[in-house]
């Protein structure tokens, strides 16, 4: 809310090149109150003076010799841009109101001067100045907020997600009308498991073991942006992402056999900075899903399906330090990786599957 005391405060500028007029509206207006009253005699240095001191208002003479009050207008509309021009114009010509009126004043004072008219009409531009530039601010603060809360939906939610929501009407994200669900036939997941870490959280403290997790999970992270994966969670110590959503790929066996393997570098770079020897059994497993979101207040982008459930059995019935995968993600790989067939394995709720291990990139030969 805008106070008198507010009004009170505001910075104005008088310009006439009468003396005279100067003092005598310094007088009016210090008299009521106004605290920041400036004036000069020389309207070649207003715009300068605008531009410095940005000025709440202006009471502007039209008639004076060296530049009229209309070339000044013309003036400050270059300082003020598209914004509102405070001007206050005074003159002694009627047809002169107008003009100026329709050249950017927001209002006239004539001559000579009525002490409650120059209050009235100086209070009543201020005003209008005061909202306009607290709406300003309160609309800047909004759009800081929203670009705050876009942020934080796109670290939980995909971007293609986030412009779904988007697009729906105000009231869909809260009531959620319609669910959003897609079904892909072709997505292979990934689950990723430090060993041990139960035990080796309980040798180091809350803020280092939170502080270590982090640093991990964020190198995870930037890999999964590298390889076009969709980190999906975490749970606990376990990191899950999976490729060919919520945008299909033709090569998301590959894209995850790639970040598989860049994690394990990564651990290994991990481990040597932080001096610990960590290590992580990974899982993939290749097939159709469902993906969605799911939540009303803390939205969430979950994969369900038997793929999901077989690729966490391929990292929990797997080695530490090596990449265990499916048959299935096996036959969408091509030559650029070097297997070792690991055979068949029981898999608790799957029976015996044939699993393998995926242990490099192969060589580029040398032309």
């Amino acid at each position: 809310m805008i106070s008198q005391a507010d009004i009170l405060r505001s910075r104005i500028l008088i310009v006439d090149d009468m003396k005279a007029n100067v003092v005598l509206l310094d007088k009016i207006l210090s008299g009521a109150g106004y605290s920041s009253v400036e004036s000069t005699t020389n309207p070649l240095e207003v715009c300068e003076l605008h531009h410095k001191n940005r000025y709440d208002l202006i009471l502007l003479d039209l008639s004076m010799p060296v530049m009229n009050g209309f070339a000044v207008m013309e003036g400050l509309k270059k300082v003020e841009g598209e914004g509102y021009l405070p001007v206050l114009v005074l003159t002694a010509q009627p047809d002169q109101k107008l003009h100026a009126l329709n050249a950017g004043a927001r209002d006239f004072v004539s001559k000579p001067f009525d002490v409650a008219e120059v209050l009235v009409r100086a209070q009543k531009i201020l005003e209008i100045r005061l909202l306009n530039r607290e709406t300003k601010t309160l609309y800047e603060r909004i759009l800081a907020e929203k670009k705050v809360s876009e942020r934080l939906l796109h670290n939980v939610l995909p971007s293609s997600i986030v412009e779904r929501l988007r697009m729906r009407p105000e009231d869909a994200v809260e009531n959620l009308p319609d669910i959003i669900a897609d079904r892909f036939a072709e997505v292979t997941v990934l689950f990723a498991d430090i060993v041990g870490f139960t035990k080796f959280s309980e040798t180091v403290s809350p803020e280092a073991l939170v502080d270590i997790l982090n640093d991990l999970f964020t190198r995870f992270d930037d890999i999964a942006d590298q390889r076009g994966l969709e980190k999906i969670k975490t749970i606990g110590d376990c990191y899950m992402a999976a490729a060919g959503i919520p945008v299909p790929t033709a090569d998301h066996a590959s894209r995850a056999a790639h970040m598989a393997l860049d994690m394990i570098e990564a651990l290994k770079r991990f481990n040597l900075r932080r001096r610990i020897n960590l290590q992580v059994r990974i899982g993939i497993g290749s097939g159709e899903v469902v993906a969605g979101v799911i939540g009303r207040r803390k939205f969430r982008y979950d994969v369900w399906g038997d793929v999901v459930n077989t690729a966490s059995r391929m990292e929990s019935h797997g080695v530490p330090g090596r990449i265990q995968l499916t048959e299935a993600t096996r036959q969408r790989l091509s030559e650029a990786f070097e297997l070792e067939e690991r055979g068949a394995i029981d898999v608790r709720g799957k029976g015996e599957m044939l699993t393998w291990f995926l242990n490099s990139r192969t060589a580029i030969p040398v032309s």
